[in-house]
């Protein structure tokens, strides 16, 4: 059990990187349009916005495996 959720952690940090590099490049070739005078929200702009709300969600999720990790560790 512990070996799973360990594997789970993981994935979830893997996954929160993932998104926090892909809203990080989003946002910066947002930059670069907004250099250019583009008026509304483009769509780097909307996928860096939803990238980083994807990173809070895996967070939240290597966080709440960490806490059913501790939970069962102390129930040992």
């Amino acid at each position: 059990m512990n070996t799973f959720l360990v594997i789970l952690l993981v994935a979830a940090m893997i996954a929160t990187v993932v998104a926090l590099v892909r809203g990080i490049v989003s946002f910066l070739s947002e930059a670069s349009a907004e250099a250019r005078g583009q008026g509304g929200p483009t769509a780097a702009q909307l996928k860096s916005n939803r990238m980083m709300q994807m990173r809070i969600f895996f967070q939240a999720l290597a966080i709440l495996i960490v806490v059913v990790i501790l939970f069962a560790a102390g129930r040992t």
